[in-house]
Formats: structure tokens, C-alpha cells, sequence
């Protein structure tokens, strides 16, 4: 999904790949982390 390397040639698309790939990560760190609910 994410690699190693950046394939766009342009900066401005490198920036965007970059940002996607952030959003990405960070989304299904998201998702993985448990929601707490108090009980009490």
C-alpha cells in the first residue's frame, strides 16, 4: 500500500502523495485503536 519509495517526479505531487499516504496511516491507526468507555 504504502512504499518505500515516492513515485510522482514533481514536487507539488510528491507533496500530495505524501499527504495521502499521512492520511491513510493515520486513518487506520484510527481504526485500530480501542475506544474507552467509562463504566461507572
Amino acid at each position: 500500500m504504502i512504499g518505500d519509495e515516492l513515485r510522482a517526479h514533481t514536487d507539488e505531487r510528491r507533496a500530495t502523495e505524501v499527504a495521502v499516504a499521512v492520511h491513510a496511516f493515520n486513518r487506520m491507526l484510527e481504526l485500530g485503536r480501542p475506544s474507552y468507555v467509562r463504566v461507572a
